[in-house]
């Protein structure tokens, strides 16, 4: 068994539920049309909301297989670091408590992905010459 499964499966089931819900409530919808498009991404605004959220879903399931994680955590992570960027900077840190919609949580999923991307650290991406 891999020694990163749980952190697969528990980065999987937050990017399926992330994502899954916002596909029937409208959410991803709101949020091209009521965010993105506002802040400069129209008319695109709708067509990116779904590529971020169907981008999730594929990285999930490629999560769940072990199958391309490199792939899935650098997509997963650029998405997570505009997120950052774009909506999260300016609430600050904190999620809940210190402040409100802040950016530890991405923060804290971006690092597990790098871990679940490097098991063994960064020592084996270094060039050998």
């Amino acid at each position: 068994m891999n020694g990163n499964l749980l952190l697969r499966v528990a980065v999987a089931i937050i990017l399926l539920t992330h994502s899954i819900f916002g596909m029937f409530n409208n959410g991803v919808n709101d949020f091209g049309n009521l965010f993105l498009n506002q802040i400069g991404f129209a008319p695109f605004g709708v067509f990116l909301a779904w590529s971020i959220k169907l981008s999730h879903v594929i990285a999930a399931i490629l999560l769940l297989m072990n199958k391309y994680i490199k792939f899935a955590g650098f997509v997963t992570i650029f998405v997570l670091l505009m997120g950052i960027i774009l909506v999260h900077f300016k609430e600050g840190w904190f999620v809940v408590g210190g402040g409100r919609n802040g950016a530890e949580y991405n923060f804290l999923l971006i690092v597990v992905l790098l871990a679940i991307m490097f098991p063994n650290g960064f020592k084996n991406i270094q060039s050998k010459n």
